[in-house]
């Protein structure tokens, strides 16, 4: 557990290289850190935290909000993208294979259904950006005008909308930082295989590994549910994926999942606690 949280690290730096002179790997590590705290602490899933951080890092690298939002839009993107098209892949050659039951094609297709919208959204970013950025301004403008404290006008919101996009697309011409984010999420769900490996045996109810980096990414449905941590809802989610997908009795993954959450939850509130604390929100 306290390895994901580390490999999450590389993610950010990769993220926020090209912002300034970016990030170092200790302060990449603490950035990723405190982002699973946020995401802990929010009910609005794991991508919750990224309107936070964008503040923090926009001010670490001396650049804007909207730019450090762009970059990370980016990151959670790929990360999301390559951890389901692998996922998708190692479920197929389970099913061919007649390694896994019939019943997890049900599990199989929430994955795909995934992978489509995320598919679709970034075909439009990259084919369209500028009706993108005209439906962001249509969309935000008029909240922003609002806003007590923050209230922006119109121009203010284009131009905001401008930096997050053409940050976004900067990643086009930087396809050694896209691998590298890839390269964090495919460390993060082999760690986090690797913990419920371990908790299943432990159970004495061990199941293959294959079948268990298939399923890490399908409880993040789950995090529609709004209540902090996605508590008993990802917990659900995952002891179900794991009697449908490998077999494995509801008891015992109920079990092993709650073991590895008795850890995760307290590991992300405690050192991701930290972690915020020490990070500066504001300039002076």
């Amino acid at each position: 557990v306290a390895a994901e949280g580390v490999a999450d690290g590389l993610g950010v730096w990769a993220s926020v290289r090209p912002l300034g002179d970016g990030l170092s790997g200790g302060r990449s590590v603490q950035f990723a850190l405190a982002g699973d705290f946020l995401d802990t602490l929010s009910p609005a899933g794991p991508a919750s935290s990224e309107p936070i951080m964008a503040q923090f890092i926009g001010v670490s690298t001396e650049t804007t909000y909207s730019e450090a939002l762009g970059v990370r839009a980016v990151a959670k993107y790929v990360k999301s993208g390559t951890q389901l098209l692998v996922s998708i892949a190692l479920a197929v050659v389970l099913l061919a294979g007649g390694l896994a039951p019939a019943a997890a094609t049900s599990v199989v297709a929430v994955v795909v259904a995934a992978a489509v919208v995320l598919a679709f959204a970034g075909a439009v970013l990259l084919r369209q950006p500028d009706r993108v950025a005209v439906l962001l301004v249509a969309v935000l403008a008029p909240v922003l005008s609002r806003l007590p404290r923050v209230a922006r006008d119109r121009t203010e919101v284009e131009r905001a909308v401008d930096r997050f996009v053409s940050r976004a697309l900067l990643f086009r011409s930087a396809p050694r930082l896209v691998a590298l984010i890839a390269l964090g999420g495919l460390l993060e769900q082999a760690l986090s295989a690797a913990a419920l490996y371990v908790a299943l045996a432990g159970v004495g109810a061990p199941v293959p590994v294959l079948p268990l980096l298939a399923l890490v990414p399908f409880p993040q449905a789950a995090s529609v549910v709004p209540i902090p941590g996605s508590f008993g809802a990802y917990d659900g989610a995952m002891s179900g994926g794991l009697v449908l997908a490998a077999g494995v009795p509801a008891a015992a993954a109920l079990a092993a999942v709650l073991v590895v959450r008795t850890i995760t939850l307290p590991f992300a509130l405690a050192a991701g606690g930290v972690s915020v604390a020490f990070l500066r929100g504001w300039r002076p």
